[in-house]
């Protein structure tokens, strides 16, 4: 079974990579895939990310990495036969979040979700947070960018 694991990934965090590890093992094939989300500002040029994602899949022989642009996710999955979509989730508000896209998702195209909770240890970290740590006063960014 192939699934597709999309996030902006702006930057990648080491919870995208355990995600990714954890998806590894239980699916034939994990697809990640840089996706455009309009309520973000884009930080890392796209081909940037793809390279990080390449490197965060290192030693996964059952991950490639792509990048999907332009036109909804379920398009995605349509064109490449992708039927489960991975999302990691931190806590309650990741979930919220997540529930509606994975409903819909599910009404347009059958698609379903499947969610992997976040290691405790890394739940607390966004790439959000990473990209505010990466630009405060004093901040060393090659160290911040790749938490």
């Amino acid at each position: 079974m192939r699934a597709l694991f999309p996030g902006s990934f702006d930057p990648v965090t080491q919870g995208h990579q355990d995600v990714l590890r954890r998806a590894a093992l239980l699916f034939d094939e994990v697809v990640v895939c840089v996706m455009f989300n309009s309520n973000k500002s884009g930080r890392l040029p796209v081909t940037e990310r793809l390279d990080r994602l390449r490197a965060a899949a290192t030693g996964l022989s059952n991950v490639t990495v792509d990048s999907h642009t332009g036109g909804l996710l379920v398009d995605y999955c349509r064109r490449v036969g992708i039927d489960v979509v991975i999302r990691g989730v931190r806590g309650v508000t990741d979930l919220d979040y997540e529930m509606p896209m994975a409903r819909m998702n599910h009404e347009l195209a059958g698609v379903e979700t499947f969610f992997i909770a976040a290691d405790p240890a890394l739940a607390h970290v966004s790439s959000t947070l990473v990209t505010a740590m990466a630009d405060a006063p004093g901040a060393e960014t090659s160290g911040a960018l790749t938490y």
